[in-house]
């Protein structure tokens, strides 16, 4: 169901990983963002819209959760960062890519996940600061944090921040610790972006989880970096997120978080 959370702008959740689809209403039509995740669930969405064409499609980045698309939902171009599209033209030009798409999927999700139209992004000339659509701007926030050619949005007429992987009250900082030189200060230097243009944002939206006003946007920009410092200093690492005061069904980001400070500390040894 398509829930309205400003302007102009709604959103569709995912059932297991709460995914947030993002719908801006543009001139003749919709921009959907991060379309997901089952073929049931993009078949509801696809009938929520009504009618509603879509016009344009954009992927924050390359992981399998972000880069799905269905049939009734149109050929409209589907756009995401020069970097984003060629991470996934790589990944598509292997011969049995979908074996290891579907190594990262979990198991109850794998026979429903819609992949003939996986991946088939767009990438936008390195530089491009805003998306090219007829509706209102939406300024591209590109980044290194958590995979490669990661992209927030801000729908600037309706204060709208689309984070991607980031900002979640379900999900801690997870850190692109294979891909990036400095994964920690990378990590920072996108929070600093998104503290940048927080004055300028009413509603915020994660790639999974809640949608936060503009409070909550201030409290996860710091919740959010006061987890990423304790990594980089060492510290005992003391969030919600993780440990007994974890939502119910997301006890296993605990888990995320072990291993992260484990791959962490492969790399400076």
């Amino acid at each position: 169901m398509l829930r309205h959370v400003a302007d102009g702008v709604r959103v569709h959740q995912s059932e297991l990983l709460q995914n947030n689809t993002i719908v801006v209403q543009g001139v003749a039509g919709v921009l959907l963002v991060d379309p997901g995740i089952t073929g049931d669930e993009m078949a509801c969405l696809a009938k929520d819209l009504d009618g509603e064409p879509v016009v344009a499609g954009f992927a924050t980045h390359p992981d399998w959760d972000h880069v799905l698309w269905y049939a009734d939902l149109g050929d409209a171009p589907r756009y995401g960062t020069e970097r984003c599209a060629a991470d996934l033209s790589e990944l598509l030009s292997s011969a049995d890519w979908k074996t290891g798409v579907l190594e990262w999927v979990p198991p109850e999700l794998a026979d429903g996940l819609p992949l003939d139209l996986f991946g088939l992004i767009t990438g936008l000339p390195a530089g491009t600061t805003h998306l090219p659509w007829d509706g209102p701007q939406v300024r591209i926030i590109e980044h290194r944090a958590h995979a490669p050619g990661h992209a927030a949005l801000l729908i600037e007429e309706h204060g709208v921040l689309v984070a991607g992987d980031m900002l979640s009250d379900v999900l801690i900082p997870m850190l692109d610790v294979n891909g990036a030189a400095d994964p920690i200060e990378e990590y920072l230097a996108a929070l600093q972006l998104f503290d940048d243009v927080a004055d300028n944002v009413a509603v915020v939206v994660p790639g999974h989880g809640s949608v936060g006003g503009a409070d909550e946007l201030r409290i996860r920009i710091d919740q959010d970096r006061a987890y990423v410092e304790a990594l980089r200093d060492g510290r005992e690492v003391n969030d919600p997120r993780i440990g007994p005061s974890a939502k119910t069904g997301w006890e296993w980001v605990s888990d995320v978080h072990a291993g992260q400070v484990q791959r962490l500390a492969q790399r400076i040894s």
